[in-house]
């Protein structure tokens, strides 16, 4: 046992085990200084608050319980009820309760209609991106490796802009705001951040999760056996009295 933990064979483990995990160490120390650059190249956050030319109130003429009445199912448990300003019109966005979506009943006219939800969605990412004609290039009901799980909203729609940027923006119709707004230059710098800083190269989660605690406990090892060795080859101080007694012997 003494013989394992000889400063010999603690410096040789902590030599090797430093080389082989050292590639993680840079991995993490270069994502931190990607991510303190992206804080200044990367736009802010989109704001949450839904976005429009104004809602007139008074083409709002049918009541909710009118409204609610216009769903397949009228005895459905409404859970949440919006009013948006869709193509000019306003419109009662409802969600039921055991429903995925929302139902849309024009607040004017009473008329349901199963296809408001991606004209709103289009609204929404042209108003935000000034106008021009967005196309719908994806419905996403789960995280990907370009919309990850820190956006936390979900689904989302996503839309993207031919200006030679590759703009895209993903919009959330419950929230009726855009969710992330990015393009070809600010997702180059985010791939890198996530592959260095989180592993997306490796698709499998739970494989993913499993290797990062591996290496980040073999280098807390690896930082315990430093310290370790610290102790055990610091230099000892020879006692006051041998010390005396050795300058009287040569005296």
């Amino acid at each position: 046992m003494k013989r394992r933990l000889s400063p010999m064979a603690v410096r040789r483990a902590h030599r090797w085990l430093g080389l082989f995990f050292s590639v993680t160490v840079f991995m993490s120390a270069a994502s931190g200084v990607l991510h303190t650059a992206m804080s200044r190249t990367q736009s802010a956050p989109p704001p949450v608050r839904p976005t429009g030319g104004g809602l007139d109130a008074s083409k709002a003429t049918v009541t909710l319980a009118e409204a609610v009445a216009k769903l397949p199912d009228p005895s459905a448990v409404v859970e949440a009820v919006n009013v948006r300003q869709v193509g000019g019109e306003p419109w009662y966005q409802i969600f039921a309760r055991g429903v995925p979506g929302a139902f849309y009943v024009n607040a004017a006219s009473g008329r349901l209609d199963a296809g408001r939800d991606q004209a709103y969605a289009a609204q929404i990412a042209s108003e935000f991106l000034g106008g021009g004609s967005p196309v719908k290039t994806g419905y996403l009901t789960k995280f990907d490796s370009e919309y990850v799980n820190i956006f936390r909203v979900l689904p989302v729609y996503k839309f993207d802009l031919a200006d030679g940027k590759g703009t895209r923006v993903y919009v959330s119709t419950t929230t009726g705001s855009v969710t992330r707004h990015t393009d070809d230059s600010r997702q180059f710098e985010a791939s890198i951040f996530s592959n260095f800083h989180k592993w997306m190269f490796i698709p499998n989660k739970d494989a993913r999760d499993f290797l990062m605690v591996a290496v980040t406990s073999g280098v807390i090892v690896v930082s315990a056996l430093g310290v370790v060795l610290f102790f055990m080859t610091r230099p000892r101080r020879r006692p006051v009295q041998t010390v005396q007694q050795g300058a009287a012997t040569h005296a």
